[in-house]
């Protein structure tokens, strides 16, 4: 042979290799994009979904039950129809172009479809969920045939169906995970909801584009044709493969088990913001996709499949069960060394925290999940022949979506509330543990290591269980967070508790959710609170016959609405059932839980507004910090539209806004959201760390003799005395600014949004960011524009404006670690009005 014909010869061989090896990768590559996209929309349709059907967690698991149900039911008819095609490639081009104008089109479908579904809600009740399963079910259908047609297209032989379909599995994973990241991190602060959806759809685009490359491809990738098939499909009456489905589908139900349990157990290592949940929800994934990986290396050598299969499920609860029963401080120490570490090497707070919570999953989610993700392949294996793994690996993917609807609203709605977090987990597991003994029992030639491994796994599991205490995540949070437990409740969708604590000599109470403090009765509690519900009342211009207030928490805002005699209705809208049972423990609500005046409804505050059509003198609200993750919804700007259009004439929204929680960036765009809608807005100080907007369609006129007839009244003016607020002029000292200030401060901010929710993607809080804010804020006070108000009363406003801003620079001067200053100033409080009940309060007296 000539040189040249060599190098010919040479060169022919190289591409042939080369295409073998894309061959290889590209249909892995195309599933990581078809993943990552799957779960952005999951992502934006989750968010999207509290929108329309309120965040109440029966709400939202519903809606995302249309999710995987669309999924589950695309796995079993694309899976089917996958085995027909010649190129299941052309298949699989045509689902991913599906996904990408049906998830777009989805995205801006659930945007605007909270008024039809209320409306439904209203007059067909039940019928109403056909628009958000509509909407959700129909592009998750196309996803669900992804995985089976990708791995009909790529499997060719009996024994590449496990390694092949355990590989692309890792591969979609991945994929997610990806997608979640970006989601939280990248696109959705970058782009918006809308924006984030058309970037998820060009993933699918590039994907179809790939797959239809692949069809194409001349000699290139081909999945053989199906054989002839006799009248049942091959192994379609095989009892031993439809035993591993069905054992599949129970796993997957425990499985989605026992993510209901970890994604309350995480969150009290963790925090509520949004990134948080992002990270361990990608290291769940991990686990899948590594255990995937490395199960697809070992399935198909594996001399006892059966028992691999009973051992990877019963392992991955004893593990679970274990994680639970050790937690303890040295996750926090961890936590904290890891934090610290990775500032050290970023000085990027936002990697920092991410890497703590990072370490929770770790901890807790990833090592059961890695076990879990292994035993896919080996699922395959014994139930998928080559000649139909379309079909059989969608029926494997679909029931097991199936069994985890089943499991996340067993574990859900009736195991947590009755049994609680431990006592499920140690259900899951044992149930996990029966499931390894059916398949170990059934299965043909398993091996005696696993059946004696099996009573192993079950007794660590018991044990587990009887040493672990069933509040462990109670006494956890003791350990964090000094006091007393005097309420424990792990409930649908939540942890509450109340703790008790002191500052100085002084005893009081803190309601924590989900292991973050949302409120309590110190004084500075109950005075924001209790100036939330007054204030508003007293400078409205009419008479108050109605409220609404959104977030009972401890009852103290409810309850100072009992002291305004001309109110008629008195609403509250509280989304948690565990919460109004712990709100009798609090002082300074008057009683508000078992009063007859006041309704409580158990709902989301923003679907109570969508769903009727009452209007309200007073809307008043302080939910939870609006950098919490699904609490931007009660700080958007399309939030105060929908809040606008309930308010009678003349009527107020009155909007908690916290100072510390955000950045002051973030507290601008907040601002931004609540000017934009209300013409007539002002801004008034509640506390050091908190405000108060109120915003109004008409005008609000302070009128001096009004406000004190209104003062006058011995419920309000005791309920106020009591919070350091004893005259009229004292309440109009609270007044900042009106919406020329605001103008001012919110500047070219952008306005939090539905479709731009930035607050919740916004950076990390600053150190000491209330340095910032709080002066800034000061700075823009001016004398309130009172009318009717004689020298004396103008002076004495200014007199308590003076001495409140000296108590704020001592409270900075605190924050700088300025004793000195503190000290002088706190004096000089305490020289003009020592009496005064919250300036004592910071002075322990």
């Amino acid at each position: 042979m000539s040189t040249s014909e060599q190098a010919s010869t040479d060169a022919s061989g190289a591409a042939v290799a080369q295409r073998a090896r894309l061959a290889a990768w590209l249909p892995a590559a195309l599933l990581v994009l078809s993943g990552a996209s799957g779960l952005v929309f999951q992502v934006l349709w989750v968010k999207q979904l509290s929108l329309v059907v309120g965040i109440d967690v029966y709400a939202i698991t519903i809606g995302v039950s249309a999710f995987f149900a669309g999924l589950a039911s695309g796995s079993y008819v694309f899976g089917r129809l996958a085995d027909g095609r010649e190129r299941p490639f052309m298949l699989y081009a045509a689902l991913e172009l599906a996904v990408a104008l049906a998830g777009v089109a989805a995205t801006l479908g659930l945007a605007h479809a909270a008024p039809a579904f209320a409306a439904l809600d209203r007059s067909a009740g039940p019928l109403a969920w056909l628009i958000p399963f509509g909407l959700v079910g129909l592009p998750a259908f196309a996803m669900g045939g992804t995985l089976p047609a990708m791995v009909r297209a790529s499997a060719s032989r009996d024994s590449d169906v496990a390694a092949t379909g355990g590989a692309l599995y890792a591969a979609n994973t991945a994929g997610a995970i990806a997608g979640t990241l970006a989601a939280a991190f990248l696109l959705v602060p970058a782009l918006g909801v809308t924006g984030t959806a058309f970037a998820a759809a060009l993933l699918n685009t590039v994907a179809a584009a790939g797959g239809v490359s692949l069809a194409l491809r001349p000699g290139g990738v081909k999945a053989p044709a199906a054989p002839a098939a006799p009248a049942a499909p091959a192994g379609a009456h095989d009892p031993r493969a439809r035993l591993a489905i069905v054992l599949y589908t129970i796993a997957g139900g425990v499985a989605l088990g026992y993510e209901v349990v970890w994604s309350q157990v995480v969150v009290q290592f963790n925090s509520t913001r949004v990134f948080s949940f992002a990270v361990v929800l990608a290291t769940y994934l991990a686990g899948l996709a590594l255990g995937s990986a490395l199960g697809a290396r070992v399935a198909e050598r594996a001399r006892d499949p059966w028992g691999a299969f009973a051992i990877l499920i019963a392992a991955a609860g004893c593990v679970a069960m274990l994680e639970i029963a050790t937690l303890g401080p040295w996750l926090i120490a961890l936590q904290s060394e890891a934090q610290a570490a990775v500032l050290g090497v970023t000085d990027d707070a936002l990697a920092a925290v991410s890497a703590h919570f990072a370490v929770a999953g770790l901890a807790i989610v990833f090592a059961p999940t890695v076990l879990l993700g292994a035993a896919f392949p080996f699922v395959l294996r014994l139930a998928v022949d080559a000649g139909h793994p379309g079909r059989r690996v969608g029926s494997v993917v679909a029931l097991n979506m199936a069994g985890g609807i089943a499991g996340t609203m067993l574990a859900g709605f009736a195991l947590v509330p009755a049994l609680g977090l431990v006592r499920t987990l140690a259900l899951l597991a044992l149930g996990a543990v029966m499931v390894a003994a059916i398949a170990v029992l059934k299965g043909p030639a398993t091996r005696p290591a696993s059946r004696w491994a099996l009573p192993v796994l079950g007794a660590v599991v018991l044990a587990c269980t009887i040493v672990t205490p069933r509040q462990k995540l109670g006494s956890l949070l003791l350990e964090t967070r000094s006091g007393r437990l005097v309420f424990y409740e792990e409930s649908r969708g939540s942890t509450v508790a109340v703790v008790e604590q002191s500052y100085g000599h002084h005893r009081f109470r803190r309601l924590y959710i989900q292991g973050e403090s949302n409120s309590g009765d110190p004084m500075p509690s109950l005075r924001y609170m209790r100036l939330q519900a007054l204030l508003p009342t007293i400078v409205h211009d009419g008479e108050m016959r109605s409220t609404l207030v959104i977030a009972l928490g401890t009852g103290i805002t409810a309850g100072a609405l009992l002291s305004e005699p001309s109110i008629r209705k008195r609403v509250v809208a509280e989304l948690l059932p565990a919460v109004a049972r712990a709100t009798p423990l609090f002082r300074g609500n008057y009683g508000a839980p078992y009063d007859p005046r006041i309704e409580l409804r158990l709902r989301d505050g923003r679907r109570e507004l969508l769903r009727s059509t009452e209007r309200y003198d007073l809307i008043t609200l302080e939910p939870p910090p609006p950098s919490a993750a699904g609490v931007v919804n009660l700080y958007s700007r399309d939030f105060y539209r929908l809040a606008a259009s309930r308010l009678e004439q003349h009527g107020i929204v009155a909007q908690w806004l916290p100072i510390t929680t955000q950045n002051d960036e973030d507290s601008r765009s907040l601002v931004r959201s609540f000017i934009d809608v209300f013409p007539y807005a002002s801004l008034w100080t509640t506390d050091m760390n908190d405000m108060m907007l109120v915003g109004s369609l008409s005008p609000l006129p302070l009128d001096v003799a009004s406000i004190s007839e209104r003062f006058a009244h011995p419920g309000v003016s005791k309920a106020l005395s009591e919070v350091g607020v004893a005259t009229p002029a004292a309440l109009m000292a609270t007044w900042i600014t009106d919406r020329q200030g605001l103008e001012a401060y919110a500047g070219d901010a952008k306005p939090v949004t539905d479709d731009d929710p930035r607050i919740e993607y916004s950076p990390w809080v600053r150190p000491l960011e209330v340095l910032r804010v709080l002066p800034r804020l000061i700075a823009l006070r001016r004398p309130p524009p009172l009318q009717g108000a004689d020298r004396a009363f103008a002076a004495a406003v200014e007199s308590e404006w003076d001495r409140l801003d000296t108590f704020y620079a001592a409270g900075l001067s605190a924050y700088r670690g300025d004793r000195k200053s503190m000290v002088a100033d706190m004096k000089k409080v305490m020289e003009t009005d020592g009496n005064n009940p919250y300036y004592r309060w910071y002075t322990n007296q």
